[in-house]
């Protein structure tokens, strides 16, 4: 294949990102290009989706089918791109995940006392030894602020003077089974993994500005079956949730209150469900039949925006109880972005501003170039996002800060190239 034996530049510079979801298996892929201003940027030359199946909220429940699904979206940016795909950065998602604050202290290793990188490393090394549940393992660690000799507030460290390093750090970890089927389902397309990558934290890289990070921001990716959310404020992550409750359950809502089934749900979903009831006469009416029912049945189109707008309303009631937990409630300067799938239902920008009292704006991928029109879809978000993570640790030399924050220490590298070696061991 051209990517293993090829010229340099091909494996450098081109970037993967797979988004495994429980509705659609979603692929980017993108290549550094010169930047209009100088410098260089990543261009999309590839985005596609195909249905997912063997994913359920995130994780995979049927291992064959997965890896079919996965095979099918490889295959088909393969083909888009000409270009082999031998490498991605994998999303991670699901019920499972979860994050807990950490804080690691260190003595300072120089006579001078000046703090260098070495320094930094173990001060997170000593977060990371925080007593983690039973079969789960770390994905993620991330430094929030650094203390030197009690002076508290410190984002870089490096170069200072003193004698007592302590970090405070997030700690996000996944189920151990959970990230052992993810990975083998990718493993066994043929793909090697550079990393596993939460996924809200790699949609955030495409659709966040580092200046709204500074002044206090929410990030909430509506997908099939799970909700994912992000706060940042001062450039940190400050929280993090999965919410058991997505845009499927719109669905099932429609298929119980309408009494039909599932696939005529979704459609009235998809071309008909608004999250604005006050905009919908009582007059207007659907013909299910139109959508795929087997007799007529005329359903009043009122009723189901009133169904959509009730579960849209609750999905934000929850975000809004995980923004109390930490103080935000109504508090985030640069409001709330809402990303993939389920930000696209007509008006749930309206409806997510009234429940949560905050400026509410739809993100969509921004810092990269792209001639596809599929890359300003919100349901991309995720899989551009990751292809920027990837430029930002391998192509930016880890100068980045997502570079310098998770491109030292390797999180998942120990934990991914031990199944590797045993997945290779076992297979026919």
């Amino acid at each position: 294949m051209i990517g293993q034996g090829g010229p340099y530049f091909m494996s450098e510079e081109i970037f993967t990102g797979l988004d495994v979801g429980t509705h659609a298996v979603r692929v980017a892929v993108g290549k550094l290009v010169p930047s209009s201003e100088g410098g260089e940027q990543i261009h999309i030359i590839g985005a596609v989706e195909v249905p997912s199946a063997g994913v359920s909220k995130g994780t995979i429940t049927n291992l064959e089918d997965a890896v079919s699904s996965v095979s099918r979206a490889l295959e088909q940016a393969e083909r888009i791109t000409g270009l082999p795909l031998n490498k991605a950065w994998v999303g991670i998602n699901g019920n499972h995940i979860i994050s807990q604050e950490s804080r690691g202290v260190v003595g300072v290793g120089r006579s001078d006392g000046e703090i260098r990188d070495d320094d930094v490393e173990r001060s997170i090394e000593a977060a990371r030894t925080v007593a983690t549940p039973t079969n789960y393992e770390i994905i993620h660690v991330i430094p929030k602020s650094f203390t030197v000799d009690g002076q508290r507030g410190v984002k870089d460290p490096v170069g200072m003077n003193g004698i007592r390093l302590e970090v405070d750090a997030i700690i996000i970890q996944g189920l151990g089974s959970q990230i052992k089927n993810l990975t083998k389902a990718v493993y066994r397309t043929g793909l090697d993994i550079e990393d596993l990558v939460f996924s809200i934290l790699a949609t955030s890289e495409a659709v966040v500005s580092e200046r709204q990070k500074e002044l206090g921001v929410c990030v909430v990716n509506i997908g099939a079956s799970t909700t994912n959310m992000v706060v940042y404020e001062e450039g940190d992550v400050l929280h993090t949730a999965v919410l058991p409750i997505g845009c499927d359950h719109v669905t099932h809502d429609l298929a119980i209150g309408l009494k039909t089934s599932i696939d005529v749900a979704e459609q009235v979903k998809l071309q008909y469900a608004t999250c604005s009831s006050d905009t919908i006469s009582k007059k207007d009416e659907i013909n299910l039949a139109e959508l795929g029912a087997p007799e007529e049945e005329i359903v009043g189109r009122k009723f189901v925006a009133d169904v959509t707008e009730a579960r849209v309303q609750e999905i934000f009631e929850h975000v809004d109880k995980e923004l109390q937990k930490i103080d935000r409630s109504g508090m985030l300067p640069a409001g709330v972005i809402l990303t993939g799938g389920g930000a696209k239902l007509s008006g749930i920008l309206q409806t997510a501003k009234s429940t949560m009292r905050l400026p509410v704006s739809l993100g969509t991928p921004i810092g990269v170039t792209s001639v596809i029109d599929r890359t300003g879809d919100p349901a991309m978000s995720t899989a551009i996002g990751l292809v920027l993570w990837g430029y930002h640790i391998r192509g930016s030399g880890g100068s980045s800060k997502i570079g310098n924050l998770f491109g030292k220490m390797g999180d998942m590298n120990n934990v991914l190239g031990g199944l590797k070696k045993l997945f290779n061991s076992i297979k026919p």
